[in-house]
């Protein structure tokens, strides 16, 4: 490694920062390939569903079992991400969570039943809840700090192929072993794509491998650029942490991690909670309930969302986390009160008109969730915890999201029974509440190292 440096050092050196390198481009790529295998894998089983009832004859209430099991194999991948991450690294543990969605896909590729339908199902869901923890977290910690923001967040952008492949695959693709090709091909892509990316430096230094953290740091940044301080600072802040024992669950109800815990959490919970899920689940319900076309809805949500991720992207290193979020949530706010405004109507009589205020309001809330909320929280996870913590910490706010989406998702359906216009004035309550939060708690970690966020929000206590 010191060869390397001092012949790089005959070269003109320039900033770490610079630009983005075509290594540090394609180790983002192969990352989130593992969040288009997500959103294969929560798309799969919509436009799937005439095709496996078909050929396995299962009834209604079996392949909803088999549609919302995945969740539960999240929450448990959710639960071990943290460790694994840390045990195996970033790259192992990517690996390892493929091997469970080849596995999956094929088993319900093969299936016969619905009990293998159900395991194949478990399997693709553990393996997206350990990617969900570890892609944006693998991103943060290759990319230099004026870049972060906008790099992590594609792991936002990448997951709207997953609406193009509900729609136009419900009828191109509606049966059941292509769609499980479909499934695969990204997981192959990552599994082959780690080969020729660099582990992230920061867990090599957290296990003590100083010469590869450095080795690569230097071919995620060029070498031509000057990694010293950014190497520097990374050891010295490793270091400190050594002092520290290895961290446990109960560990990170410390006082001095509290502002983070209550951030990570908080957002996540709000997220959710927002109604989110209960929208991208059952938009073509809500359409219809609503008395509009749930084709022309659905179609027209993927249209105004893509490029609004993709701007929410571009904007993330510029505005700041704290400006595109408080944005971002008063468009959810403005979305649901509009969707409970049209159910109201709807149940008064008292308007025509209410399924055109029904699709507006779900193209304003997806279009602002798709511009922060949805990518933002992911992206402040994984840049607030420090390192010693950040398995454990990761787990948690991975299976509280998790969590949250089920209870979303399973209730839903129940409280639209209840009422429809009630349900949405409670999301929109909560999209209240999510902009308190963000105001009194949620720090601006635009421009900044992950040291430097870590040490601030530890000095906050």
């Amino acid at each position: 490694m010191a060869d390397e440096v001092s012949n790089s050092s005959s070269r003109p050196l320039l900033p770490a920062s610079a630009s983005a390198t075509a290594l540090l481009l394609l180790s983002t790529f192969v990352a989130v390939s593992g969040s288009y295998v997500f959103g294969c894998a929560v798309g799969f089983s919509s436009p799937a569903q005439s095709g496996i009832l078909t050929d396995l004859g299962l009834t209604l209430s079996e392949y909803s079992l088999f549609g919302s099991i995945s969740t539960i194999g999240a929450m448990v991948g959710a639960v071990l991400s943290g460790k694994l991450a840390d045990l195996l690294g970033r790259k192992g543990a990517m690996w390892f969570a493929e091997l469970f969605n080849l596995v999956g896909w094929l088993a319900i590729a093969l299936s016969k039943n619905a009990l293998w339908l159900d395991i194949g199902r478990l399997s693709t869901g553990f393996g997206v809840g350990l990617l969900s923890y570890v892609v944006p977290v693998y991103i943060a910690e290759i990319t230099p700090k004026n870049l972060r923001g906008a790099f992590t967040a594609a792991n936002q952008v990448i997951l709207f192929p997953r609406a193009v492949f509900v729609i136009f695959t419900s009828e191109l693709l509606n049966k059941k072993g292509r769609n499980v090709i479909s499934g695969t091909i990204p997981c192959l892509i990552q599994l082959v794509g780690l080969f020729f990316v660099p582990e992230s430096p920061r867990w090599l230094a957290k296990v003590g491998k100083w010469d590869g953290s450095e080795a690569s740091l230097l071919r995620l940044r060029g070498r031509n650029a000057d990694i010293f301080e950014e190497a520097a600072e990374i050891r010295e802040y490793t270091r400190s942490l050594e002092q520290l024992k290895e961290s446990g669950l109960m560990d990170l109800f410390q006082r001095k991690y509290a502002h983070s815990l209550i951030v990570g959490v908080g957002l996540m919970v709000l997220q959710q909670f927002g109604g989110v899920n209960a929208i991208a689940y059952y938009a073509s319900a809500i359409f219809l309930s609503a008395g509009f076309s749930d084709r022309v809805g659905t179609t027209a949500m993927v249209i105004v969302q893509v490029p609004v991720t993709v701007l929410g992207t571009l904007l993330m290193d510029k505005s700041g986390r704290r400006p595109l979020l408080l944005v971002s949530v008063a468009g959810t706010f403005l979305g649901c009160f509009i969707i409970g405004l049209s159910f109201l109507l709807q149940d008064l009589k008292l308007w025509d008109s209410s399924p055109v205020l029904a699709l507006v309001g779900v193209l304003i809330f997806g279009g602002s969730f798709s511009l922060g909320m949805g990518g933002i929280p992911w992206v402040i996870m994984s840049e607030i915890f420090p390192i010693n913590v950040k398995g454990v910490a990761g787990s948690m706010v991975t299976v509280v999201n998790w969590l949250g989406s089920w209870i979303i998702t399973y209730s839903f359906n129940f409280l639209a029974q209840w009422s429809s216009a009630g349900t949405f004035f409670m999301f929109a309550a909560v999209c209240g509440v999510t902009i308190i939060f963000i105001v009194k708690l949620v720090p601006e970690t635009k421009g900044r190292t992950l040291e430097e966020i870590q040490e601030s929000m530890l000095s906050f206590n």
